[in-house]
């Protein structure tokens, strides 16, 4: 051994290979055990499994269970406000970005937070005393040495590689892009985007905006294209039956053979809000917008805007997109018409019905008027949702 190389002396590619490896189960930690199993309790995995990822974080992060899902459980709880832990519109992409973890240890210091929002942690004496306690760092300081044993100084930089992964591509990427630049699948809420349909160095994490559509999903990928790989390493458990996956995303089946709205397509849409206002969008506004676009002589600009303006989020609305709302709805009655009718689906949503059957009569008079709106592409709308039912996972 020399001081140099340690006990191993591995080609250059030998040393990338074991980052990649060791970083990729880190990550692989971060989305499968304390994202999808234990923030959001989408996911159970044998104590043996749960035992090692624990592990793993305390030897490659110092990060605390407690800490991580109590500012993760507040960010959706508090998504885009003020007390929101790390968000863009909040706090800017610069600061979230380069500085986000700093604003993760500001909130996980918050005594509130950490008892408002880590119900049902571990609670046991390793997590108290270990991974918790004053020995929390104690296990990136082992890792520390054991690679300098094994690598000489270049497992320094494999180590400060590792210490820098999570909270560059979590606290700063995930938080920060994934919140303001990508693609959506659906209009949420909050800012939330798809970064990429396919990074797997981020464990499917980079599907951020189908994860805040469907938050209790252990399956972040909805379309056929995109893949998570955090929900590969979680079928390999399941295979090797070390996991179990307790929810994924609705799956809506459509029984063109219905011809009323029944209280199983009540249940089906309450639980398919996202799907189906996505589906409205791609069989209502864009054909109705196309066709209206014509019409109106305008190009591909007014056609863009348009577009977002129409679909957008009422609590994402700044002065420029009601600008092109509001043009695009003076330049068209049929737009008008369909997109007072998106507003009335989701007031439908919105409003507190005493009973299942209050909202059946609701959806029933709203397919009722789009039924006799005169516009095809509603009438068409109204009977797709008619045969709404839900194929469970």
């Amino acid at each position: 051994m020399t001081h140099l190389n340690g006990l191993f002396d591995l080609p250059w590619w030998g040393y990338v290979l074991y980052t990649l490896v060791i970083t990729q189960i880190t990550i692989a930690t971060v989305t499968v055990y304390l994202h999808r199993s234990q923030a959001h309790l989408s996911l159970g995995l044998h104590p043996a499994v749960a035992h090692f990822f624990r592990f793993w974080l305390w030897l490659t992060t110092g990060m605390s269970t407690l800490e991580w899902v109590a500012v993760h459980r507040k960010h959706h709880a508090k998504c885009e406000t003020e007390d929101d832990p790390h968000s863009p519109r909040h706090y800017g992409l610069r600061k979230v970005l380069f500085q986000g973890a700093e604003l993760y240890r500001q909130e996980a210091n918050n005594p509130e937070t950490l008892k408002k929002y880590s119900h049902g942690v571990p609670n046991d004496w390793l997590e108290r005393k270990l991974y918790y306690g004053p020995l929390r760092i104690t296990g990136v300081s082992l890792l520390l040495l054991l690679q300098f044993l094994l690598f000489g100084f270049i497992g320094v930089t494999i180590w400060a590689i590792q210490m820098i992964w999570i909270p560059f591509h979590g606290a700063g990427g995930i938080n920060g892009i994934g919140h303001y630049w990508g693609y959506r699948n659906y209009e949420t809420p909050d800012d939330s985007t798809n970064m990429t349909p396919w990074a797997f160095w981020i464990g499917g994490e980079e599907l951020h905006n189908n994860h805040h559509a469907y938050p209790s999903s252990a399956r972040f990928s909805i379309k056929s294209w995109e893949f998570d790989i955090g929900w590969m390493y979680i079928c390999i458990l399941q295979t090797l039956r070390l996991a179990r996956v307790k929810k994924t995303a609705p799956q809506p089946v459509i029984d063109s053979a219905k011809q009323n709205i029944d209280l199983e397509t009540v249940r089906a849409v309450i639980r398919s809000k996202m799907h189906i206002m996505a589906d409205y969008v791609s069989r209502v506004i864009e054909p109705v917008l196309e066709e209206e676009r014509g019409k109106v002589a305008q190009g591909k600009a007014w056609f863009r805007q348009a577009r977002h303006a129409l679909i957008r989020e009422s609590s994402r609305m700044n002065e420029r997109y009601r600008a092109h709302l509001q043009k695009a709805l003076d330049s068209s009655k049929k737009l008008q018409k369909v997109y007072q009718f998106r507003q009335q689906l989701l007031e439908i949503w919105g409003r507190a019905y005493g009973s299942q059957e209050k909202l059946l009569q609701a959806l029933t008079y709203w397919c009722l008027c789009a039924e006799q709106s005169g516009i095809h592409a509603l009438q068409e709308f109204a009977a797709t949702l008619k045969g709404y039912s839900l194929k469970t996972a």
